[in-house]
């Protein structure tokens, strides 16, 4: 193990003291993870290194909190200091690295990444993966149905307890750290800063709702039933919410792009891949047109291209795909937008908070949540290149990640929010 790790391994024992006393389950998580676990380094480009930790929290198969960390090094395993950090939570068919670092996927992307991107300007980036990311495709599932928004939660505070530390030993700075997430790792951040929040300075939510707007009735209506669909599945022992479809797709799109689906009657591979992509709400209308990559159109409406992103990066984004997802997270998230359980309310998030939307994911749907947080440091930033009339083509929920442009229209307002906080 690295001086790094051995280092860190102590800090984190004496994480608690970095903030006020936390919550019984986060002190049993801290303390059983004072013991040496599994790190690695990768080179990403030029002075760029991902790191990786793997910290045992439990006795079930997947009880680990496995944590990244994006930074700019002096020498090996000496990252640079900064003054910033931010915590990415991935969202949904994704993990760190296929959200955040995709050239470090598998599928390897093109795509540069957000947490590279942040780390060459000073902004220490990490991130963590929620346990149902871990487990291959043949691997051990039999703790998923443990896999909630609740344990989500006190993973979130284990990381970013540990992110503290290591930066307290690496950058002399052991103060609060922005929370950012994007998607449903969006809709956990809101919810960690309502239940939690001990360590953190200010969050990022990017494109996501929280609470749904009055006028956005029907949209909720969907939540509610889709949380009940998934609350009988439970019951029926489904706790495999599984990416398969995704992976599929994106795998045939890249091998054999021309090459009649077995997916979908009637499509390519391509054609499939194209359809996931620009015609999202067909199978996901979490908003009217809701589509992870903006589409190009035939005269009848088909996908024939993406306006924004490489079929290439959008194809490698969903077949390196965990092959399992949590079903009860999935329930769960379902349950906040519905509004019918207990849940943590915005009105106790008092942090500053940036919104970054995507005109055609869930976009100007996502500010009314910004609305209902008590902070009065609000920024809320919607990329969009068209008027409403061409929201069904405008820039997708995945092009904040993987568009040519993302660096420029949604990661540099970013990276500059992050600098004044």
């Amino acid at each position: 193990m690295s001086r790094l790790g051995l280092a860190a391994a102590v800090l984190i024992a004496c994480a608690p003291a970095l903030a006020s006393p936390p919550a019984l389950t986060e002190a049993q998580q801290l303390a059983s993870v004072s013991t040496p676990f599994a790190v690695s380094r990768e080179h990403i480009t030029d002075d760029l290194y991902h790191y990786q930790f793997d910290l045992r929290v439990g006795s079930t198969p997947n009880a680990r909190v496995r944590i990244h960390r994006v930074v700019r090094e002096l020498s090996p395993w000496r990252p640079r200091p900064t003054s910033q950090a931010v915590m990415l939570l991935h969202g949904d068919f994704a993990n760190f690295i296929t959200n955040f670092v995709p050239s470090l996927g598998h599928p390897a992307s093109s795509a540069p990444g957000l947490a590279p991107y942040l780390a060459s300007r000073g902004i220490d980036a990490w991130g963590v993966d929620r346990r149902w990311t871990l487990p291959t495709t043949d691997g051990d599932i039999s703790d998923l149905g443990e896999m909630g928004i609740h344990q989500a939660i006190g993973d979130t505070a284990v990381a970013l307890a540990f992110a503290r530390a290591t930066r307290t030993l690496t950058d002399r700075d052991p103060g609060r750290i922005v929370l950012g997430g994007f998607s449903h790792g969006a809709q956990l951040t809101y919810a960690y800063a309502a239940a939690d929040g001990r360590h953190i300075s200010a969050i990022a939510a990017l494109d996501i709702y929280y609470d749904i707007a009055p006028e956005d009735a029907d949209l909720k209506a969907l939540a509610c039933a889709n949380a009940a669909a998934e609350r009988d599945a439970l019951a029926q022992g489904v706790t495999d919410s599984s990416n398969s479809l995704f992976i599929t797709a994106g795998q045939l799109a890249r091998s054999a792009p021309e090459e009649t689906s077995p997916l979908f009657s009637g499509y390519t591979n391509r054609g499939v891949a194209l359809t996931l992509s620009g015609l999202t709400w067909w199978l996901a209308p979490y908003t009217p047109v809701y589509h992870l990559s903006a589409p190009i159109f035939d005269a009848e409406g088909n996908v024939t291209g993406l306006r924004e992103s490489s079929e290439e990066d959008v194809t490698a984004w969903f077949a390196s795909a965990p092959p399992h997802q949590s079903m009860l997270e999935t329930a769960e998230f379902d349950e906040i937008w519905c509004g019918t359980t207990p849940r943590p309310e915005l009105a106790k998030i008092r942090v500053p908070l940036f919104y970054l939307g995507a005109a055609g994911g869930f976009g100007d749907h996502g500010l009314y949540s910004t609305t209902k947080v008590s902070s009065t440091d609000i920024t809320t930033h919607v990329v969009r290149r068209f008027g409403p009339e061409r929201v069904a083509e405008d820039f997708g929920h995945g092009d904040l990640l993987y568009a040519k442009d993302a660096p420029t229209l949604a990661w540099g307002p970013l990276a500059a929010w992050l600098r004044r906080h």
